[in-house]
């Protein structure tokens, strides 16, 4: 009976090797070219992730571009003033060096914008006061290596930013308790410049949803559970807001396994 359980523990093992070696020989080096739709323009500096392999990539002068890739994979595109595209990998994409992938401009309609005065007096001491002012203070907890905001500053926000931390549980347990790729998804993105250099550049979320495959208002859930204040989630760029649901649960789990 021993000899037997052996036996089919060695086979496991020997087919899960085969199939991580397998699922690596499958990726290859993409080559393709991004133009303006319209005009057939070479675009220099586009962005292109690929959201299975947590790569990315930006195009050179020619448009050109090359990143690890596998048949069906999915390729993210963004470029500021065109809307942004997913492409799957295809078979015939490999095999023809020369695939064009067409962005489209963005066409953007101006509306009236109202410019609010602070209803300035010229007197210092008096403008200051009339200054908006950020009511989201921060709060630090020993053994954590960061601080966290609460909405108020009053003896009850420590233990309501502690409390957050340690009852998000139903929420993220349910986002990604049963997505373990997307939480290994979050570490890779930390190694990948390209990634975070155009998640520091945008504010729309929608680079992260594809990434985590979660939708904005779980974004907005986590934070709020992990006690971020409303005017960071809503002014904070996609880059600061990944790093922030990264560092909550990593903090929740290090807190969970003290418990």
């Amino acid at each position: 009976m021993k000899y037997f359980l052996f036996v089919c523990l060695t086979m496991f093992s020997v087919l899960g090797i085969a199939q991580e070696n397998q699922n690596t020989n499958d990726l290859e080096k993409l080559s393709a070219i991004v133009v303006n739709a319209q005009t057939e323009e070479l675009l220099e500096s586009v962005h292109i992730i690929n959201l299975n392999q947590v790569k990315g990539t930006i195009t050179n002068q020619k448009g050109e571009f090359s990143i690890t890739a596998a048949v069906n994979d999915t390729l993210y595109l963004s470029y500021l003033g065109f809307k942004t595209q997913k492409i799957r990998v295809t078979n015939d994409m490999f095999k023809f060096k020369n695939t064009k992938i067409a962005l489209t401009e963005l066409a953007y309609a101006l509306e009236e914008v109202i410019v609010k005065p602070y209803q300035l007096t010229g007197y210092l001491e008096i403008d200051v006061k009339n200054l908006p002012i950020n009511e989201g203070f921060q709060y630090s907890i020993s053994g954590l290596s960061k601080s966290y905001e609460a909405g108020s500053k009053n003896p009850s926000a420590v233990t309501k930013v502690l409390g957050a931390i340690l009852n998000p549980a139903d929420l993220l347990r349910n986002l990604f308790g049963k997505k373990p790729r997307e939480m290994r998804k979050l570490r890779m993105v930390k190694d990948e410049d390209e990634i975070r250099d155009l998640l520091a550049s945008k504010f729309d979320r929608e680079l992260l949803t594809e990434l985590l495959q979660i939708e904005k208002v779980d974004i907005e859930d986590i934070l709020n559970n992990c006690n971020y204040s409303s005017s960071f989630i809503k002014t904070a760029n996609d880059l600061q807001i990944l790093d922030a649901i990264s560092s909550c649960y990593e903090d929740f789990k290090v807190l969970n396994r003290k418990r």
